[in-house]
């Protein structure tokens, strides 16, 4: 064999030690080295080695006739995932996760509820279960979970999914053949585009104002593209990336337009509880009255992360499709996290978990946007959310976010680039902040850091 994959590691990691002897200090997507005094000679020299490194195993993977599907070989490493690695360097002050704070997770009551189950349900707990999910828990989110969006349903409405991304993803399993029009807002969800585009849709994306997805833009897409649209993905709560809250005349419309057309919605909603002001909307799945609106719910954001539990809601019809694909898929989510979860929403009140952090994230959110204020030049501007966890900002059309990236991490300070966030490309000048994951110090810090980037641009 020409090479193998843990030769080609352990060349590329006896190179960063090297380099790291040499005084360098690795900061940007696992390729990046900055030394502040040189910065580009040393990108270009560190880039082209591993370039070259990497170019050998392309040349080995035609020698050995590796032939992936087209969908594989499309696919891309999500930027965000990338830049998630940056958080577990302690140097550098990172909003560019979407990450809870797990200062904030129910740790010692989870210690309890898991003995608890064991002791109880042990045998039952490690074995198999349903697809659809377990039943005590599906009863809870139909009763606990989905009513207070204003949706009345059964267990029966409800499947397990690993996490909300694994719903994304089956909806377009099952709804997208290539060349099929996904609507979407402009900008979306990152994790939803790179999951639709292995399907190789066409998007149009949907512009968006300070209440979201704008209406009369949605109807005419749909007017001019009539039986071509095959999915329509929004996030109406606390957008990501925008952090943009739709009324409730917008989703009204939104769920007519579905079934005048007939069109499927995704309705993404894993920010729906931590609203910080005002009362809560209905959902679009509220307004749905013949089955079009097919609803995303999780346990993510507003609990526990790593147990990877959501929920799809949806008529029966649709939702045996779903059962089906996640048979062939990984047969069900985990029994024993299953059992878990519902036992904890029968000993422990959700709401009140819930109001907690969401005191601490608003208290974060207030503080970013006070210190954006102090901080950020003249010129720049950020949206306000209600709720969620981001802030979106827009730079000047001639300023590219990615390539400020560079400057920022020389400040020891991370963000995301905005272009990824846009199906079909284009606006460069807007990143991503995330507030819920970072100490107020931290987040005072990070901002003020920032400031001094965008100061060398705007003066």
């Amino acid at each position: 064999m020409f090479f193998n994959d843990k030769l080609r590691q352990n060349m590329i990691r006896k190179y960063d030690k090297t380099l790291t002897s040499m005084g360098f200090f690795k900061n940007f997507f696992n390729f990046l080295y900055i030394e502040k005094k040189d910065i580009i000679s040393v990108c270009r020299i560190d880039i082209s080695i591993k370039v070259l490194i990497n170019l050998l195993y392309f040349w080995r993977d035609l020698l050995m006739n590796i032939r992936f599907s087209e969908r594989a070989a499309g696919l891309k490493a999500s930027e965000i995932r990338e830049l998630l690695k940056l958080t577990e360097m302690p140097e550098i002050i990172s909003f560019a996760g979407g990450l809870p704070a797990p200062e904030l997770f129910p740790v010692e009551e989870m210690k309890g509820i898991m003995q608890e189950v064991l002791d109880t349900q042990g045998r039952a707990a490690l074995q198999y279960s349903s697809t659809e999910g377990y039943k005590p828990l599906r009863e809870i989110i139909a009763n606990e979970r989905m009513k207070p969006a204003g949706v009345n349903v059964s267990y029966e409405n409800i499947a397990i999914t690993n996490g909300s991304q694994q719903g994304i993803e089956f909806s377009a399993k099952i709804f997208l053949n290539e060349g099929d029009i996904v609507v979407c807002e402009s900008p979306s969800y990152l994790g939803a585009i790179n999951a639709f585009k292995s399907y190789r849709p066409k998007f149009v994306e949907i512009p968006m104002d300070d209440n979201g997805m704008i209406i009369e833009e949605l109807e005419k897409a749909l007017a001019e593209n009539k039986g071509k649209v095959k999915m329509i993905y929004t996030i109406p709560d606390f957008q990501n990336p925008t952090g943009r809250t739709m009324p409730d005349d917008r989703r009204k419309r939104i769920a007519e337009l579905a079934a005048e057309y007939e069109i499927p919605v995704i309705e993404d909603n894993p920010y729906g509880d931590l609203i910080y002001e005002g009362e809560r909307h209905p959902s679009i799945k509220s307004f749905d009255k013949e089955g079009w609106v097919i609803y995303l719910g999780t346990f993510s954001k507003n609990f526990c992360p790593g147990l990877r539990l959501a929920w799809v809601c949806a008529e029966p019809e649709i939702l045996d499709k779903y059962i089906i694909v996640k048979q062939g898929v990984d047969l069900q989510a985990g029994t024993l996290d299953q059992r878990a979860t519902a036992l904890f929403m029968q000993k422990y009140d959700l709401n009140e978990h819930i109001e907690k952090i969401k005191k601490v994230y608003e208290k974060r959110r207030d503080l970013m946007l006070d210190s954006m204020k102090k901080y950020f030049p003249a010129g720049v501007k950020y949206t306000h959310p209600v709720g969620g966890l981001f802030t979106w900002v827009e730079l000047r059309e001639d300023l590219d976010a990615k390539e400020l990236m560079k400057d920022a991490l020389a400040e020891n300070v991370a963000y995301v680039p905005g272009g990824s966030f846009f199906p079909n490309g284009g606006h460069e000048n807007y990143f991503r902040l995330n507030y819920s994951c970072m100490s107020d110090e931290k987040i005072v810090e990070g901002v003020k850091r920032l400031g001094k980037v965008l100061d060398k641009y705007y003066k």
